[in-house]
């Protein structure tokens, strides 16, 4: 059950800890937060990419065969891909992007959909040792406050209260719970589906930083200084390590 607890509360850290931050950056002016939430989608990069690559791949790679591996993430690319496509996943990291004109309704399922995967990952990390489960909520939070300005942002353009919205997202946010309950409950059944579990968990971490993130940043579309966005890359990934070397 110690398992269970930390799975937990890494996870609704993960979820929710993105957005107690992105509520703080609401309330700054607009040209503060318009310079400060791309910076922090080139950090989320390094932060999805370091754990994805350097800690969770190599953990599945010692329970299972590299081809069962590599397979399984493939195709857990291809599945992201569809869900974007079934618009089940949605990213934004700006204060204007293409959902502006979608309802609430739809912004609170694609978001709990959302975090509810985002919960199974952090859950299967945790199941395979603490530090890879706090690497990986590090690495989702990155990801999560640029994402919950851009929700936020949303909501109060629509003519949603602050509090509201706020309320909105926290609600969507405990979707992480119930995919962590999912994740350990599978593996607790089926203890050799969590290698499965970890390549899938990888694939969505990637499928967001390579499909979503680094294309966006390339474009220049949300920060146009390439130097900047290197060394914030290097960041995200140097935190990851050290946090690997610290708790590990």
């Amino acid at each position: 059950m110690h398992v269970l607890a930390t799975a937990l509360g890494l996870s609704l850290l993960g979820s929710c800890g993105g957005l107690l931050v992105a509520s703080t950056l609401v309330s700054f002016p607009s040209h503060v937060r318009t310079r400060l939430v791309p910076w922090l989608v080139s950090y989320a990069v390094g932060a999805l990419l370091g754990v994805a690559l350097l800690d969770i791949l190599p953990e599945a790679l010692t329970l299972l065969a590299p081809q069962a591996v590599f397979g399984t993430l493939l195709g857990g690319i291809l599945l992201f891909f569809t869900l974007e496509k079934l618009v089940l996943l949605r990213h934004c990291h700006t204060d204007e992007c293409e959902v502006h004109g979608a309802t609430a309704p739809l912004l609170f399922i694609g978001d709990g959909f959302h975090n509810f995967i985002d919960g199974a990952i952090i859950c299967s990390a945790v199941m395979t040792s603490v530090p890879l489960g706090v690497s990986t909520a590090i690495a989702v939070a990155a990801h999560e406050i640029p994402q919950e300005v851009g929700d936020v942002a949303i909501l109060l353009a629509s003519g949603y209260s602050r509090g509201r919205a706020l309320l909105l997202n926290v609600v969507s946010g405990a979707a992480s719970m119930a995919g962590a309950l999912l994740a350990f409950g599978a593996v607790q059944v089926i203890p050799g589906v969590r290698p499965y579990v970890l390549a899938m968990s990888a694939a969505s971490l990637l499928y967001i930083a390579m499909s979503d993130l680094i294309p966006n940043l390339h474009k220049g579309e949300i920060d146009a200084n390439a130097l900047r966005q290197v060394l914030l890359i290097a960041a995200g990934i140097g935190t990851i390590v050290f946090f690997e070397k610290v708790i590990g």
